[in-house]
């Protein structure tokens, strides 16, 4: 008995594959990353942590003005409402003024109220950076807007707004912490470096969400590891050079050895290890503290140098072009600290050197981003 062969079943060419699968097993369907990256609103969020990246850095730089023009913020530290509201009438400045005389002050009411306009106003900043974090973080939270993974990740940025001021509350005058460690450069160097930390978790944040978690995961395939790596010493270097800057301005002795590259004429300034105990000279010798300033410059030059040449070799062109803006305004930044000490901390010179500053972190930002997630060109490109 001849068994009856069945014949198989012809498709045309233009008919769904899988059309006729068994019900019960499920139909694979292409593209879930870039669904799944499509929850929440990715342009939203990323202008939003901009718009803080914009608060924080103009606080920093308000601040800076703020020092280089003689009206430094040291007002009484940050205890609310005081430092929210400013004084109303003539009881509530005079109140205000005795404040300002019980820790240290010596300006005139006049004088001390030019003071705390720049002082308010800086702490301002700070504060609406702390809001616009906080309503934005929870309005995105609250109508489901955030994409997914993000709620965790906006924590350290929250944690560095506040860690800002923190840092002027424990750290300033009339603050928590006792002699040597309640001194004004190191409060400043806190300040900035939760500033500058803050700055570059946003900026990096927004960098991601400019691009769906699909091209993430597929430009991770092509990074650089060694640009990578060498950006990220880089982002450090420069990171622990803003500190020292910091304490140097705070400190006001932009001014006090206006030769290069020798310090009053010598490699080392004079009595580098003045003050007792030994380790305060870190933060409280003017010469010491620029002296290590310089040398930090010098090794972010080196090491800048040495990144822009292996970025170079990125067979990927935004990665080159990332790294030669990098190289750029290193050697910008290196023109302007010289220039900077050579015409005696000018302030305009120092204000640009600051601004640079800023830019710089931006860039060292962007270079490494681009080794870790490059835009690969197509053939024809």
């Amino acid at each position: 008995m001849s068994k009856t062969r069945s014949k198989p079943k012809t498709r045309s060419i233009f008919e769904e594959v899988g059309t006729d699968a068994p019900p019960d097993r499920p139909v694979v369907q292409p593209g879930a990353i870039d669904r799944a990256a499509r929850r929440g609103a990715r342009g939203a969020v990323a202008w939003w942590l901009i718009s803080i990246f914009v608060l924080i850095a103009a606080m920093l730089i308000s601040a800076g003005v703020a020092r280089l023009t003689g009206h430094p913020a040291s007002l009484p530290g940050f205890v609310p409402p005081y430092g929210q509201l400013p004084p109303l009438d003539a009881s509530g400045w005079s109140a205000a003024f005795d404040r300002f005389a019980a820790a240290g002050g010596t300006a005139d009411l006049a004088g001390f109220q030019r003071l705390y306009w720049w002082d308010w106003g800086v702490r301002q900043a700070g504060t609406l950076a702390a809001l616009v974090w906080a309503l934005g973080a929870l309005g995105f939270l609250i109508f489901g807007k955030l994409p997914k993974g993000w709620a965790v990740r906006l924590l350290p940025l929250g944690g560095t707004i506040l860690g800002i001021g923190a840092a002027d509350w424990v750290m300033g005058p009339a603050g928590l912490l006792p002699a040597p460690f309640d001194a004004a450069s190191l409060r400043l160097a806190a300040m900035t470096g939760f500033g500058f930390a803050g700055m570059g978790l946003a900026a990096w944040g927004a960098m991601q969400l400019r691009r769906t978690e699909a091209q993430l995961m597929q430009a991770r395939r092509a990074r650089d590891g060694r640009a990578f790596g060498m950006a990220t010493g880089v982002m450090h270097l420069a990171f622990l050079q803003i500190l020292f800057g910091a304490m140097l301005g705070a400190l006001d002795q932009g001014r006090s050895f206006p030769d290069w590259p020798l310090m009053a004429g010598g490699i080392l300034p004079p009595e580098p290890l003045a003050l007792e105990p030994v380790w305060r000279n870190i933060w409280d010798n003017p010469g010491l503290v620029q002296f290590i300033h310089r040398g930090l410059g010098y090794l972010v030059v080196l090491l800048g140098i040495a990144a822009w040449l292996r970025g170079r070799k990125s067979p990927h062109a935004r990665t080159r072009r990332a790294f030669d803006w990098l190289g750029v305004m290193i050697f910008g930044q290196a023109v302007l600290g010289v220039g900077s000490v050579l015409y005696a901390g000018q302030w305009h010179m120092a204000l640009t050197h600051l601004v640079g500053a800023v830019l710089l972190w931006v860039l060292v930002l962007r270079a490494r981003f681009m080794a870790q997630y490059p835009v690969q060109q197509s053939i024809r490109g």
